[in-house]
């Protein structure tokens, strides 16, 4: 049975990826205290099924072509002026390497340029919502994440987990620097390992990670993704400062850093640069 559509007053969360998993519990947890929220997936028919159940809004976009994405957010914007969380959750571990028809390597647009985008161009309804911008990061950026600059797209040596790490990588140094220059303004920043879940994250994989995904036995040895969608759900809704560190990169709800490249501040900057001369930011939207 779907539930009862939020009062019109309600706040408005943005969940991405969205149609299963992570996302879609969250979104679950979200509807059910209260929260108008929008489901944004890639499956048109997996997207309206999570949204009918939560009294929810569909959007569907497919984050590996950003003219999808700059249509989700000028309909988002014209939509919802006030906007109180942005979940970045969608993501996923790829195959061989592949360019979008935007020119970049698919893992590193799907889970870092786009939601950068997204994010760039909502600005204005983030703010005035004092937003919380959650962004479901991953272990994998100290496992295998090596951000070279000069080489972003992982050109000169390919692999699919070192792809997916540095794309978690690159989203913890946005996190960091997007609470420094949009903190002051009221908005809060925090990315978040959600747990090993038996996700759909490697379909279509030839990640080393796509054999845990895909043994039969993952329900035994993988969390749910229930567990994954609680904690974003509880980074959401919580107070900054309080209930979390803003800014800061969390597992298992403590603020960790393990990683020195991900607590480089000049890295963040120049990475922050190049990925909105890569997503074609001109203007006040670079802010």
């Amino acid at each position: 049975m779907a539930r009862r559509a939020p009062l019109s007053g309600a706040r408005t969360a943005v969940v991405t990826g969205a149609s299963s998993g992570i996302g879609a519990a969250a979104a679950r947890l979200l509807a059910g205290d209260g929260w108008r929220v929008v489901v944004v997936g890639r499956d048109p028919a997996r997207t309206r099924a999570v949204a009918a159940e939560v009294g929810g809004e569909p959007e569907v976009a497919d984050f590996a072509r950003l003219d999808d994405v700059r249509a989700l957010a000028a309909r988002l914007a014209d939509r919802h002026p006030r906007i109180e969380v942005l979940a970045n959750n969608a993501g996923g571990v790829f195959g061989r390497p592949r360019t979008t028809a935007d020119g970049n390597e698919t893992t590193l647009q799907v889970n870092h340029l786009a939601p950068f985008l997204l994010t760039a161009l909502l600005r204005g309804p983030l703010v005035a919502g004092r937003a919380t911008v959650v962004a479901t990061s991953s272990a994998a950026a100290r496992m295998y994440g090596v951000l070279d600059l000069a080489d972003l797209d992982n050109a000169r040596r390919h692999s699919a987990d070192k792809a997916y790490g540095d794309s978690k990588l690159a989203q913890i140094l946005t996190t960091r620097e997007l609470q420094r220059r949009l903190g002051p303004a009221g908005v809060s920043a925090v990315a978040f390992h959600p747990g090993v879940l038996a996700t759909r994250l490697t379909r279509g994989s030839t990640s080393r990670m796509r054999v845990a995904y895909r043994t039969p036995l993952r329900w035994l040895v993988m969390g749910r993704p229930s567990a994954g969608g609680a904690e974003l759900a509880r980074l959401a809704t919580g107070t900054p400062g309080v209930d979390w560190e803003p800014g800061e990169y969390h597992e298992r709800g403590v603020a960790v850093r393990d990683s020195p490249q991900a607590f480089d501040d000049d890295l963040a900057v120049a990475l922050w640069e190049a990925s909105a001369d890569r997503v074609g930011l001109a203007g006040a939207d670079r802010f």
